[in-house]
């Protein structure tokens, strides 16, 4: 399967299911970037997919959906790459590093994983890594309506669930070399989970609030 196929696809879907609202759609910025935004349930990413109109996305997916009969399909279509989301997968991280290199838009959950509360989790620091080694601004995006149980809930009433995402202003990453540079990230970090907690509902903030 191939990248258009597997956009279109989506596309065909979310049209049915969803009605997607953008705000800010024109912050997003031309070149190479990483799209962060929060994790509320299966179809964050493909929302993002279907509004962004590029080909040279890279995304990471949990290695546990890469044999899904349907997640492992259209990982594998955008050409995907499979993370352990508990360990420090460094195979992953250098298969990351190396896609960005060659430029690009990548798109990540800082969380790591769907928020069981539907609100913010603590952000880890992967985020904040990547943007300081490859230079890439983070562009903060926080959607709403995403959330499992909505969606489902609406499916068997037959509606369409309204998701919206909202776009913030890029965000560059420093960290200093050595001591004192693991703290650094993570207080990047922080501020980029704190950006999309303030496009975010106050319901949605969790510990961001």
């Amino acid at each position: 399967m191939t990248f258009k196929l597997v956009r279109f696809l989506v596309r065909f879907v979310m049209a049915l299911i969803a009605k997607v609202e953008v705000i800010g759609l024109e912050k997003v910025p031309p070149g190479s970037f990483i799209l962060a935004a929060n994790h509320l349930g299966r179809l964050d990413s493909a929302v993002l997919l279907a509004v962004l109109d590029r080909e040279d996305i890279i995304m990471p997916i949990a290695e546990k959906y890469k044999n899904h009969p349907i997640f492992g399909l259209l990982g594998r279509g955008v050409n995907a790459i499979w993370l352990n989301r508990f360990d420090v997968d460094l195979q992953a991280m250098r298969q990351i590093l190396a896609r960005m290199e060659k430029g690009g838009l990548m798109v990540i959950a800082p969380e790591g994983t769907r928020s069981k509360t539907e609100a913010l989790q603590p952000g880890k620091p992967g985020v904040a890594f990547l943007a300081a080694k490859s230079g890439y601004p983070v562009l903060p995006v926080a959607l709403t309506g995403t959330q499992d149980r909505l969606v489902l809930e609406n499916l068997k009433h037959l509606h369409r669930t309204k998701i919206t995402a909202v776009v913030g202003e890029p965000i560059y990453v420093e960290a200093p070399r050595g001591s004192g540079r693991e703290a650094a990230l993570q207080a990047a970090t922080d501020d980029i989970m704190r950006q999309i907690a303030a496009m975010l509902p106050e319901d949605y903030r969790g510990v961001y609030a």
